[in-house]
């Protein structure tokens, strides 16, 4: 028992990735893929936050009797890949915004008909 509650953050990444991925896979609506790519992309922005804490460590400041830091790396590297999902996301609704104008609908299965019957 100690295990599943012991690790708690790790399952609850789990839950939010399989969510994710559940959206983009069951989903026919474009949008609705993007948004279950964003929540799976804040499953492993979770997952790299919670295993970059030390415990017990301090920020990384060199003071007098301070031997334990926590490691900045995973955090600043999240940081960067907010960024980049941010514009990603905008990319990807961009798009969907063109596809809307093309073939009229955001329907991934609607838009295969109309190109299979061309």
């Amino acid at each position: 028992m100690d295990l599943i509650i012991g690790h708690y953050n790790y399952w609850l990444v789990i839950i939010i990735m399989m969510a994710g991925f559940y959206t983009v896979i069951s989903r026919g609506n474009l949008v609705k893929k993007i948004a279950g790519l964003n929540i799976f992309q804040v499953s492993v922005f979770m997952l790299y936050i919670s295993i970059g804490n030390v415990k017990d460590g301090a920020v990384p400041i060199i003071e007098k009797g301070v031997t334990l830091y926590s490691n900045p790396l995973p955090h600043v590297l999240i940081l960067t890949a907010i960024v980049v999902g941010v514009a990603t996301t905008a990319l990807g609704l961009a798009l969907v915004v063109r596809i809307k104008e093309a073939y009229g609908t955001i329907e991934e299965d609607e838009i295969h008909n109309q190109d299979h019957s061309l």
